[in-house]
């Protein structure tokens, strides 16, 4: 049964994921030392890769330390045609200079760090994010299909692709074109699996992260359900997390316009 099918191949998912402790760690690692150092790790995600974005910060389990940097203009996917439609926001995720214009947006410090998730690894503006985070001197981490990223065509005009500006790659283990269901009378498979495999890669790492944080002594605000801890609590953890984040975003507004931060 094509269900089945694609339930067998999301445990091939599981398992991609699973072989990349290694590199989860060290991710975790740079992220946790921004976070302690009361700092920003810089999220950025266009087309369907913001869900991955979404999925870091802020929900139910997650923790301030994130800055999710979504575009919607290269996200707003419900409207499909017309205004705001589609086409649109897959012409502009390839205009040159565009990811130049949003990190503008931000006083980003070497301090910070980088995670620029693109399924194809192929398309402009996630390619300049990862290009303008590492002139900025941040760690960048990647999260991508290896498989087709490696058999795609970059649009960029260097012919660099996501993995070129990184410093660690996080594979979803998606593979070419995604899609995972082959069902017959069609010539086209169906049912993605990138969001599965990079949703995996988000709450290991997150889970890993907070791990390295409570070891050093800082007690992240977690978001959580009043079913869990109480609603009282839950009300006292989610002012406590909002008031951190806006904390700490604070201080990526606090020098826009002086010379080391003109663009």
């Amino acid at each position: 049964m094509p269900g089945t099918t694609y339930l067998n191949q999301c445990r091939k998912l599981i398992d991609a994921v699973s072989a990349q402790q290694k590199a989860i760690e060290q991710a975790a690692d740079w992220f946790a030392e921004t976070i302690r150092a009361d700092r920003m790790v810089h999220l950025f995600g266009s087309g369907h890769s913001r869900i991955l974005i979404e999925e870091m910060w802020p929900r139910y389990g997650s923790f301030p330390g994130f800055n999710p940097i979504v575009e919607l203009s290269l996200t707003f996917h419900t409207q499909v045609v017309g205004a705001n439609g589609q086409r649109q926001a897959m012409l502009l995720e390839n205009v040159a200079g565009l990811a130049d214009r949003i990190l503008r947006n931000f006083d980003i410090s070497e301090q910070d760090a980088a995670l620029v998730a693109s399924s194809s690894g192929c398309n402009v503006v996630p390619i300049e994010m990862a290009e303008g985070f590492k002139q900025r001197g941040l760690r960048v981490v990647a999260i991508e299909s290896r498989s087709h990223a490696e058999a795609g065509t970059s649009r960029h005009h260097s012919g660099r692709k996501l993995q070129d500006y990184a410093d660690l790659v996080l594979d979803t283990g998606a593979p070419v074109g995604d899609a995972m269901v082959a069902i017959d009378g069609m010539d086209t498979p169906v049912a993605p699996g990138s969001t599965v495999g990079g949703t995996m890669l988000i709450n290991a790492l997150k889970a890993e992260i907070a791990d390295r944080l409570v070891r050093s002594g800082v007690r992240p605000n977690v978001l959580a359900s009043g079913a869990i801890v109480g609603e009282e609590r839950a009300r006292e953890l989610f002012e406590a997390a909002y008031d951190e984040h806006g904390r700490r975003l604070a201080k990526l507004y606090a020098d826009l316009g002086t010379p080391k931060n003109e663009g």
